[in-house]
């Protein structure tokens, strides 16, 4: 049986499910990629973030769910991460 990551605690979603999401084959009524992006970005560690989007994934995203992240210093964490990846390490994207 799929685990629940800890930063899914208030939805019944699995790993699997949220990768689905995350992934873009899959919405769940008002569940989406964008949601899923944020949600990772909001709640999950540094590890898993770079494990499920990558360094890319991130860059890429950054833009589209920005808004959405609540946290006034992950906002700032991640503003700092894009353009420090950017401009200093484009190998890695």
């Amino acid at each position: 049986m799929p685990r629940r990551p800890t930063y899914l605690w208030d939805y019944e979603l699995d790993e699997v499910q949220f990768a689905d999401l995350l992934s873009g084959r899959a919405t769940l009524g008002r569940l989406d990629r964008e949601w899923a992006t944020a949600r990772l970005l909001e709640y999950a560690s540094y590890r898993e973030i770079i494990r499920l989007l990558g360094y890319r994934g991130l860059v890429e995203r950054w833009p589209l769910v920005r808004k959405r992240v609540r946290s006034p210093g992950r906002r700032r964490g991640f503003d700092f991460l894009v353009e420090w990846l950017t401009a200093h390490h484009p190998e890695k994207l």
